[in-house]
């Protein structure tokens, strides 16, 4: 192995370590042992109703999310990038798996699972998580807005009883579901859906620190089985999870499941930076790895399809009940898992027989508790940029799917921004007469500022803004040369340099003479690489040399006395 190769290997090496648990996390479990378990035993019980619904909701079963809940809850608690982050099925990823359950089956939705958490390792070892940081607050808000939308919406046929009706857009499966409630109306199922949401939202004004969840799903249930409601329950769950396997892989299929494994991943990446970004402002010092974090994530998604469950990222609610309930370290998280992981083994009957309806309310409750109305009053005032952009990401997250949505407010918001950006460039006339040694007269500074006129370019110099520059500068009067003072250019690129040397050659067809002055080294490869300096007639270090070629030019065309040009 060459001296290179075996020092790529050794970075390589110590980066991969740097993701692995260390000592300190050990160490941190250990200090406060009793709040951190009674943190997980809390975060268990408002986990074991969402983890339920939200495997329903995805069209792989009750099962698959309590085994996604504990396998990936505990992988991604030992290996993740935050100390208090909790993680499991999620209301996002089931937004993104109904389609695919449609399209590729339950096998396809592991395959997936699997195909996402190797991705996920890969972004880690690539050391993109700290890019996650630059996604607008629009965005995020508009998409959590569309993705409490989509769940409620997912909650429809549930909560009036009635059979899902076919398709993947939660919109008109919704309708269809509504449709089919007219026709033969189950009020049962409405009355429990709508009386554990109220439980809910009530008891979470009245008593946040009571998990309402369990309490009303628990009423839910007894009140099924003591009254004749003839309300759909969970059915027969596993007492234990599976044994691990990949018999659900199928090579040939790989290639068609990349495309929805890239976005089961990348919403896995942002929701988890997210989560960890909530879980570090609710406390003080507290900062997570964004990559270790993705790495984290990678494993839990790897080994959560083995077990049957479907693909997890962090969650923000159970994340902010595990901080706000006193938890100091990963055993907060591990102990959730392990709660769960005993209920799967020994409380598996009771567990079937809660009512669909149930469950559903939980999910329209967590919906609302989702959209925080404040931050979005607060962006919609902000500018009318932001809140076109949280409305439009909203939009695109109900009617095309949760990727899309991301993409569509990211490249939106990053026009704005050019757009902003752009409009802050000035191109500005300027006095040069401060530039003029002092020996020159006042009679040649007139001389002189009548065939002369000097511009300053204050601003960035690229595609957004150019093109406005091209139009002013075609707008020059009368003269015959143009300085063009580039000291106060903060960036150009390409396009910029292009339509420069456009409208410098079309003053040049018309007999005026360009010159530049201030060009900063740094952005003259730029200018150097489509040949603007060339076009510039020279380029010229300050605006004084600049002004005595424009003068030497004028005396070569007879417009200054030669005389005039000896220097005192």
């Amino acid at each position: 192995m060459s001296g290179r190769a075996g020092r790529a290997w050794a970075s390589a090496w110590a980066s991969t370590v740097s993701l692995l648990p260390g000592r300190a996390d050990l160490t941190a479990m250990r200090r406060h042992p009793r709040r951190d378990l009674l943190a997980g035993v809390t975060v268990a019980i408002v986990a074991l109703p969402l983890a339920l619904g939200f495997g329903v909701s995805s069209g792989m079963g009750a099962a698959a999310g309590l085994a996604t809940a504990v396998v990936a809850g505990a992988v991604a608690a030992l290996f993740g990038g935050s100390n208090l982050q909790v993680s499991g099925p999620t209301g996002a990823m089931t937004v993104v798996l109904v389609p695919i359950v449609a399209q590729y089956g339950p096998g396809g939705v592991l395959t997936v699972g699997l195909m996402a958490g190797v991705i996920l390792i890969a972004l880690a070892l690539a050391r993109v998580g700290r890019y996650m940081r630059y996604v607008p607050a629009p965005v995020v808000e508009g998409f959590t807005l569309g993705i409490a939308c989509v769940i409620a919406l997912q909650q429809v046929p549930s909560a009036l009883g009635v059979p899902k009706p076919e398709g993947d857009k939660a919109l008109a499966v919704a309708w269809q579901a509504v449709l089919d409630f007219a026709r033969e109306p189950r009020w049962a199922e409405v009355a429990l859906a709508v009386a554990v949401a109220a439980v809910m939202l009530v008891g979470a004004r009245w008593r946040p620190g009571v998990p309402f969840s369990i309490i009303a799903v628990v009423a839910a249930t007894v009140a099924a089985q003591a009254l004749p409601l003839d309300a759909a329950v969970i059915g027969a769950l596993p007492a234990g999870l599976p044994a691990p396997s990949l018999a659900f892989l199928d090579p040939a299929a790989l290639g068609s499941l990349l495309a929805p494994a890239v976005a089961v991943a990348a919403l896995a990446a942002l929701e988890s930076l997210l989560s960890a970004s909530v879980a570090d402002g609710m406390t003080v010092g507290e900062r997570h790895d964004p990559d270790r974090e993705l790495f984290g994530q990678g494993l839990a998604n790897i080994a959560a399809p083995l077990f049957g469950g479907v693909p997890a990222t962090a969650a923000i609610a159970r994340t902010a009940v595990n901080v706000r309930t006193g938890a100091a370290s990963r055993l907060a998280a591990l102990t959730h898992a392990a709660v769960l992981a005993a209920i799967v083994f020994a409380a598996a009957p009771l567990v079937s027989r809660i009512p669909l309806a149930a469950l559903a309310g939980v999910l329209l409750a967590t919906a609302v508790r989702m959209v925080e109305v404040g931050s979005l009053r607060a962006i919609a005032r902000a500018t009318r940029a932001d809140g076109l952009v949280l409305a439009l990401t909203a939009v695109a997250t109900v009617a095309l799917d949760l990727v899309y949505a991301v993409i569509i407010g990211l490249v939106i918001a990053g026009a704005l921004a050019l757009r902003a950006v752009a409009r802050q460039a000035r191109l500005d006339q300027v006095d040069f007469k401060p530039d003029l040694p002092g020996e020159h007269s006042d009679e040649e500074y007139e001389l002189l500022t009548e065939h002369i006129v000097a511009y300053r370019i204050d601003g960035p110099l690229f595609f957004a803004a150019a093109h406005r520059f091209l139009l002013e500068l075609l707008e020059v009067a009368d003269v015959r040369v143009v300085i063009l003072r580039m000291s106060r250019v903060t960036t150009v690129d390409a396009t910029g340099a292009l339509v420069l040397k456009d409208a410098i050659d079309r003053l040049h067809r018309r007999g005026i003479l360009v010159l530049a002055s201030g060009v900063r080294p740094g952005q003259r490869q730029v200018f150097d690489s489509v040949e603007t300096l060339v076009g510039l007639g020279g380029e010229h270090a300050t605006t004084p040399e600049a002004i005595r070629h424009a003068r030497t030019h004028l005396q070569h065309t007879g417009i200054l006395p030669r005389h005039d040009a000896q220097p005192a």
